[in-house]
């Protein structure tokens, strides 16, 4: 009995262990990839329990595989993810949120601001300006712990350094 007879004879137990591989990382990622890949593993332990040759089993996994990526996880993961909240959150939801400055605020120095949301944080300005209690600000991106704010059109602000 040659080497290919025996792979032959005994490929089924591969196209398992691939099939279990693939939905063991399928469960650790949840992202529909590994699942059409045990897909076509499966299409490959199919077509060989007709009788199918090795190189046929192969060939046919790759195209399952390759037709279930294309065609149906697409839609899967668009009805997967359909109720999904889009709203930012995190940092995210603080970018252009606006608020009132409490204690000065200038590039330099560190003051505090109010946010819409009620937050108190810690802030710098954004370029070369100064800015004074009770201005209208919006939060312009935030570095770790200190939002970056900016003056909103007619709020007060008083440009300091060279004009």
């Amino acid at each position: 009995m040659d080497v290919l007879s025996i792979i032959d004879t005994w490929a089924w137990i591969g196209w398992l262990v691939l099939i279990l591989v693939f939905l063991v990382v399928e469960m650790l990622t949840g992202e529909l990839t590994f699942l059409m890949l045990a897909g076509g593993s499966a299409v490959g332990l199919g077509t060989g329990v007709l009788g199918a040759p090795l190189w046929l089993q192969v060939v046919s996994a790759a195209l399952a595989a390759v037709a279930l990526l294309l065609f149906l996880r697409p839609p899967l993961l668009r009805r997967l993810h359909r109720g999904a909240d889009a709203r930012p959150s995190n940092v995210e939801a603080l970018l252009g949120l606006e608020g009132l400055v409490l204690s000065r605020v200038s590039p330099a120095v560190a003051g505090q601001v109010k946010l819409a949301n009620g937050d108190v944080w810690t802030a710098r300005s954004d370029g070369d300006t100064r800015l004074d209690p009770a201005t209208r600000i919006e939060v312009v991106r935030i570095d770790g712990a200190t939002a970056v704010v900016r003056a909103k059109p007619g709020g007060t602000s008083m440009r300091i350094g060279p004009s």
